[in-house]
């Protein structure tokens, strides 16, 4: 499930993430499980106004280190 996202061109980090889903460039997006809910709250809105799939991964490190980032990251999406 992790290697689509680190063999992609990626959007890391949620404000960056709801921005490019909100400009239709974002194919699918990822949240951690673990991650704040109102992180979590925003990029599901934004995915299901634009009808991007969410995929949910266990924790923010996992996320972080299929991103190829030294820091734990609570989302991130594949661009078109």
């Amino acid at each position: 499930m992790l290697e689509k996202l680190k063999n992609s061109p990626k959007v890391v980090g949620t404000r960056r993430l709801v921005r490019a889903i909100q400009a239709g460039e974002i194919a699918e997006a990822y949240v951690a499980r673990d991650a704040d809910l109102f992180i979590l709250r925003q990029v599901r809105e934004a995915c299901n106004q634009a009808g991007v799939r969410i995929v949910e991964v266990d924790t923010m490190k996992q996320l972080g280190e299929a991103c190829g980032v030294e820091v734990k990251t609570a989302s991130a999406g594949i661009r078109k």
